[in-house]
Formats: structure tokens, sequence, C-alpha cells
């Protein structure tokens, strides 16, 4: 009896703590349950994290280095493209081989959402829409700013295809995603005149002409160098409702934007029939009637989630950022209005200023920051030491995925990432996939990349960005 009475308050006192403990962490003790190995509802807060890391506050690169940063991986890396320094002309020849680079029949045989073959008759047709007759012998490069949010094509077509009839989750010509202010070199139209071949800073690939402007290359390099700038920090931002430029009304800015400040003396007191005040005034891109570039004063109220320049490369800013994707719907390049598992790393660290290649295969075997290389002869027990000495915001590299290190739970290293399945063998040895299609919090050791290989057996790199 006496012992049951123990039993009773022991359990009691635990009830308790837990429901304090999930007090502190935001949480809503008992309503919760998950079938992700190794996760409790407090390791869905940032202040979790946040509270365990040591430093939490040191600036890891100052703007300086960061710049220098910037600098140096445009110089170094093929994948980065400075349109700085773009050419004002090229071949013919160079222009068709990158198109037929990106624009060309996958190996696996793609389905369209009514579960039909894409057939040889069927490539051709987009084939024919590439315009590839068109091409002259020098193209002379044209430049352009983005006005919405789009999405980077291998084909000039909104048409989608996947693998599998019933996995319809990965969209096979969906390449990538551009946010308004990114700038593109214009290489080229399809013959239907939709679509553009556009290069960005890390891909090349077709976006529909009315999602962007075309411009004078000095006056976009102006806007993009702008001295006084917000930047997005928050994963999504509105402007405010604008009852008289419909373009840029309730326009969508994802995380890590860069958009110049207005001058002060140009605002006044009453633009589009409100008070800026209360707001910041941006400079943003139109599309004009012709195409052409133009800008507008838009509006963003100071209750979104901005911050005038980059925001201090922390390590408590990595994690604050990282999680404020936290459920966000995995999109396979973009789409869905989301990311991918670059696409979150890469939009978390350009709200610090630091720009990366768009594949995790780019990323993984780029030279930048310190890289941590795995061979096919590193045993498990060489990656499991090496794990133990990460950092917040590291990123872990298997093939086709890219994972970002946050901290230790009783030494078990645990990461934050955008990814669509889970595997794990269970204590009986039982293997168990689940679907997770969104940016998640697991552990990394048990997890599986593939139903033989765990991420730990298929890691082949560990970068840290200093």
């Amino acid at each position: 009896m006496r012992i049951s009475k123990l039993i009773l308050c022991g359990l009691f006192l635990y009830a308790c703590s837990a429901e304090i403990s999930a007090r502190e962490n935001n949480q809503q003790p008992g309503a919760w349950s998950t079938d992700v190995i190794g996760i409790n509802e407090m390791h869905l807060s940032a202040n979790y994290w946040v509270k365990q890391v040591n430093n939490a506050g040191q600036v890891l690169k100052d703007p300086k280095e960061i710049a220098k940063f910037k600098k140096e991986i445009f110089s170094t890396d093929q994948h980065m493209v400075g349109l700085a320094l773009y050419p004002e002309q090229l071949s013919g020849h160079g222009v068709r081989e990158q198109i037929l680079a990106i624009s060309k029949p996958g190996k696996s045989v793609l389905y369209n959402p009514d579960g039909e073959i894409l057939s040889t008759e069927g490539y051709q047709l987009y084939t024919a829409n590439l315009g590839l007759e068109n091409i002259p012998e020098v193209v002379e490069v044209r430049f352009a700013l983005v006005v919405n949010r789009s999405d980077m094509r291998s084909y000039p077509t909104d048409d989608r295809f996947y693998r599998k009839r019933k996995n319809q989750n990965l969209d096979r010509f969906q390449e990538n995603g551009l946010f308004p202010g990114d700038a593109l070199a214009v290489l080229h139209v399809s013959a239907n005149k939709n679509w553009a071949f556009v290069q960005s800073y890390n891909y090349a690939a077709w976006v529909r002409r009315e999602n962007i402007a075309i411009g004078d290359r000095q006056e976009i390099q102006q806007y993009k160098n702008s001295e006084r700038f917000l930047v997005i920090t928050g994963d999504k931002v509105w402007t405010s409702f604008n009852p008289e430029v419909p373009a840029l009304s309730e326009l969508q800015l994802d995380m890590g934007i860069r958009v110049p400040l207005a001058e002060p003396d140009s605002v006044g007191n009453n633009l589009y029939g409100q008070n800026p005040y209360t707001s910041h005034t941006v400079l943003l891109p139109v599309r004009g009637p012709e195409g052409q570039l133009e800008f507008k004063q838009a509006l963003i109220a100071r209750n979104q989630d901005v911050n005038h320049g980059f925001i201090p490369f922390t390590r408590e800013n990595i994690i604050r950022q990282a999680f404020k994707f936290l459920g966000e719907r995995y999109g396979w390049g973009h789409s869905y209005n989301a990311r991918d598992c670059t696409g979150f790393v890469m939009e978390v660290y350009k709200s610090f200023g630091i720009y990366m290649p768009r594949n995790t295969g780019q990323q993984g075997a780029a030279a930048f920051g310190e890289n941590t290389r795995f061979t096919p002869e590193s045993t498990r027990e060489e990656k499991l030491q090496t794990l133990k000495n990460m950092d917040v915001g590291d990123l872990i590299y298997v093939p086709g995925h890219v994972l970002m290190y946050i901290g230790d739970v009783n030494g078990e290293p645990y990461v934050i990432h955008d990814v669509s399945v889970f595997r794990y063998t269970d204590e009986n040895g039982e293997y168990y996939e689940g679907t997770l299609n969104s940016v998640s919090v697991t552990p990394l050791i048990p997890l599986y990349g593939t139903r033989e290989s765990s991420y730990v057996d298929l890691m082949y790199n560990i970068k840290r960005v200093r």
C-alpha cells in the first residue's frame, strides 16, 4: 500500500513537471501525439533548442565577412552566376546547349495527373515549343527582374508529371522558384512567346514571361545594390492591400528577399489612400504594359516580420529562422507555394546575406564553408564520432537531401529538415515508413534515407558555414 502511494505520488509529480514543461514551451498538455520516433512536443519549440545553445548570441560572421564570403563563392563556384558580370552576348550554340541540358526527357517513365504516360510524341510537342530554331548565331542578352513568385520549369509548360501514378507529390518538370526582385539574364523565348529561358544567380530554366519585367541592366544593378533595404525575415510576408496598384496589393514576399527602401522625402503622408507612417515604404518591380520594368512604392506594415538589413548571423537566429518554416508543406523545387530541402536551407541562410548553389549535390560538393567529407571507406564509427562535434546550423549531406543540425537530446543529434518521408527500424527490428511532407524536427541517427541505408550510412559531408 505504501509502495503504491509512492508510485502514485511519483506519477503525480511527473505529470505536474510535464505540464509545467509543456506550459513553458507553449504546449497544450495531453493533446498531442506522433509516430515520429524520438520526438516530444517540446522539441517543436525554437525556445527549447535556443536554451540549450552555448554562445547563442555570438556573431559567427559579421557583415564584412559575409560580404567577403559572398564575393568568394560567386567567383569560385561554377554554379553561382554573378549577373553584374554576365556577358552582353552569348553564342547561339551555347544557349541551345544550355536549354537542352535542362529540357530533356527524364530517365524514368512519367505520368500526368490522370495517370497517363508521357509518350515520345508528348515530349516532341514540348520540345517544339522550345523554339530552338529561332535562336540566332549571336544572342543579345537582356536583363529583367522578377515581379511575382514564379516557378522555374524544365520545359515551357505548366503541365505536371510524376514518376508514380498514385504519388503526385513531386512534379518532375518543376526545377526551382523565383521571388520578387530576383535579377535574371533572359536568353531566349519559347515558340509560343509565353515563356522565357532565364539564368538566375544559381539556376537556369523556363519562367512565364508575365512574371518578369525587362529593364536596363544598370538600373537593375542599382536596385539590387541599394544601401537602404529591408530583408524579409518571416517565412512569408505580404504587402498591404493596394486599391490603386493591384500588382502590388497583398504581394507575397518570402524569407531572404531583399527589398530597397524608398527615400523618405519621396513618400509623403498619403500613399494609395493610407498614411505610410505605420509601415515600411519599399520599392518593388512591376511589369509595364509592354513588359518593361517599372518601380513603384509599396507598403509593408510594421507588424510584419522584416528587418532593416540582414539579421545578425548567430546560432540563435539560425534556429529561430529555421523554425519559422516548421510545418510548412514540402514543395519539390519550391512548388505548392513552399520549398524543398535545399530551398529551406537557402532561404534560412539568405536572411543573413549568405547565398548558396541550388541543388544538394552542388552544395555538398562545393568548397565553401568548413567541410568534413567522408569516403566509401569511412566507417560508421568515424561518422558517429564526427557527429559529436557538430555546431548549430551545420548542414548534413546525403545523396539528394540536406539536413540542418539544431542540437542534442541526451547526447543524440537532432535536425530540422524539409522532407517527404521518414523511415526507421523499431526496437523489435520492424521496418516503419511514414509520411512527413513538411519542415520537420527529427533525430538523426535512427532514421533511414532508404530502406537499406541510414542517414549516417549515406552521409558524405558535414558543412559548417563560417
